[in-house]
């Protein structure tokens, strides 16, 4: 008898924080693949508002009730962490046309560093193709309501840490 192997997939990203467009791509990854671990990345450079355990928590929390979603951190490159883990597949999310550049060449980067890695793009419902986190802060920290951008409770912590900022 052929042995069936899991298909494993690994969205990575820094999530700060995670916004209904990530969520989104995580439920559509869930739906395709028997696992999905979402890879919340070290990525000083991009001077994170929220800590990697904070951002980790809270995809933790939104995530719960979808079974086949794990939440890690990750150092390093994603493509090696995707190996690492045992998966085949790299989800990447596609919000506008003025993403596809960057993801392009991130992909052929990718591919180029381990060729036994698959790059997948997948597009959030188009209620949320516009949202990006740094969209997002920038908007709480002038007062906007953001609840219709990210789930309550991370609403609440973003602007009680903008508060302390």
């Amino acid at each position: 008898m052929k042995k069936i192997s899991k298909k494993i997939a690994v969205y990575a990203g820094s999530f700060d924080p995670a916004t209904y467009g990530h969520i989104d791509i995580i439920k559509r990854a869930a739906r395709i693949f028997d696992d999905v671990i979402v890879a919340v990345a070290h990525n000083i450079d991009k001077k994170p508002l929220f800590s990697v355990k904070e951002r980790v928590t809270m995809i933790k929390k939104t995530t719960h009730s979808i079974p086949n979603v794990k939440v890690i951190d990750f150092k390093g490159l994603a493509v090696n962490y995707v190996s690492e883990c045992g998966a085949s597949v790299l989800i990447r999310g596609l919000r506008a046309v003025s993403d596809f550049e960057y993801e392009f060449q991130m992909a052929l980067t990718n591919r180029k560093l381990n060729e036994k890695i698959e790059t997948i793009f997948l597009m959030p419902n188009e209620a949320y193709s516009y949202l990006s986190s740094t969209l997002i802060k920038e908007a709480a920290s002038l007062g906007a309501d953001i609840n219709v951008f990210v789930p309550g409770f991370i609403a609440k912590r973003l602007k009680e840490r903008l508060k302390k900022k």
